[in-house]
């Protein structure tokens, strides 16, 4: 009998186990797991991209409209655990440690928590252009944190992010309820979310346009874009706990998110309860992106350019594709907060405007290089 000829894996080949160690032969093989990487040169890998986000988190600490010498920053690190050092100056050490530190560190979280969000939707949607905002989770965090500010709903008990994380949860409990009776399939998942997005958006332009004056307009309109100014100690232990919690159980669903990428039926094929395992990823992302959005506000493209720049350079399986996006995430916002703060220093632009600027022709180029543009 004839050879036959090589061919690309389909998608059971793609989720055996002899399939993430086997060779590829065939000339489209940049878009199938990489998976024939050693071990050894995996932990390289992310020992590396690990020390990238460390290295960026150190730089952004520095700078800003008062640059602060690497000096100054050992001696607040030092002082804090108690090493034999200098103290340094109180206006420095409250302005590393109150102020910056918190601020670079919700960064790198809340960049971590977008892009697995947008990692897991566009798999579990079959959707290159989902990502966080796709279940109308942020149209609803808007809405709560504009109830409280302007119509001083709960104000004195709940605050801004208080207010969002409500609004947020709210947003995605009417998502459940239209989706009780019609299913969890991919497209009624995104139609329902741009329908619930829609409404909560529009009730955020009504509650604005009715009842808010210019400058409250204005506050608003900045948190919207996302800015990580109100960061502080408090609100980054609760993304420091929510954060890795949503990795690991996305990570968990690693071999489930493969299937789902391939649609429902494959999914099941291979054993997943697919409903159920689309309803726990679709609850992981919408904490995520609620803790994420009621803390700091919408910040967009971060879901959605990081998971497909990432794919392009490990391969589309989520055990290995979730830990890069994540880290990948954390050192993009980490380094776009930072030029937000310094682009037009001492004035400090929204993080949101700078991640869509970047974030356009970053998603073009990937696109092209995926040759679907």
């Amino acid at each position: 009998m004839p050879a036959e000829p090589a061919t690309r894996p389909g998608p059971v080949d793609l989720l055996h186990p002899a399939a993430r160690t086997a060779p590829v032969t065939t000339a489209t093989s940049a878009t199938v797991p990489r998976a024939g990487r050693s071990g050894a040169a995996r932990a390289g890998l992310f020992l590396a991209a690990a020390t990238l986000l460390a290295v960026s988190v150190a730089w952004a600490v520095r700078i800003g409209t008062a640059d602060v010498a690497w000096t100054d920053l050992a001696a607040v690190f030092g002082s804090r655990l108690g090493l034999a050092v200098e103290p340094p100056p109180p206006l420095v050490d409250s302005l590393i440690w109150d102020l910056r530190l918190p601020r670079v560190l919700m960064a790198a979280l809340v960049g971590a928590a977008l892009a697995v969000c947008g990692t897991v939707l566009q798999a579990v949607t079959r959707n290159a252009l989902a990502d966080p905002y796709l279940l109308g989770v942020s149209s609803g965090a808007s809405t709560g944190a504009v109830a409280v500010v302007v119509l001083g709903v709960g104000a004195g008990v709940l605050g801004v992010t208080g207010g969002a994380l409500i609004g947020a949860l709210l947003s995605f409990g009417l998502l459940l309820l239209l989706l009780r009776r019609t299913g969890l399939d991919s497209v009624r998942i995104v139609l329902t979310g741009v329908v619930v997005g829609q409404l909560f958006t529009a009730l955020t332009s009504l509650i604005l346009m009715a009842s808010a004056d210019a400058d409250t307009t204005r506050a608003v309109t900045h948190w919207l874009l996302g800015s990580m100014a109100p960061a502080r100690w408090d609100a980054v232990a609760v993304c420091a706990i929510v954060t890795p919690l949503g990795l690991v159980a996305a990570w968990l669903c690693s071999t489930a998110l493969d299937g789902l990428a391939f649609g429902a039926d494959t999914a099941a094929s291979l054993g997943i309860g697919v409903r159920r395992t689309r309803m726990l990823l679709l609850v992981v992302t919408a904490v995520l992106t609620s803790v994420a959005v009621a803390t700091v506000g919408a910040i967009g493209f971060v879901g959605l350019i990081v998971p497909h720049g990432v794919r392009f350079l490990t391969g589309p399986l989520h055990r290995v594709l979730l830990p890069y996006a994540a880290l990948a995430g954390a050192v993009f916002l980490v380094a776009t907060d930072a030029l937000a703060r310094v682009a037009f220093a001492p004035r400090e632009l929204p993080v949101g405007v700078i991640t869509a600027l970047l974030g356009a022709p970053l998603f073009l180029l990937v696109l092209r290089k995926r040759g679907e543009l």
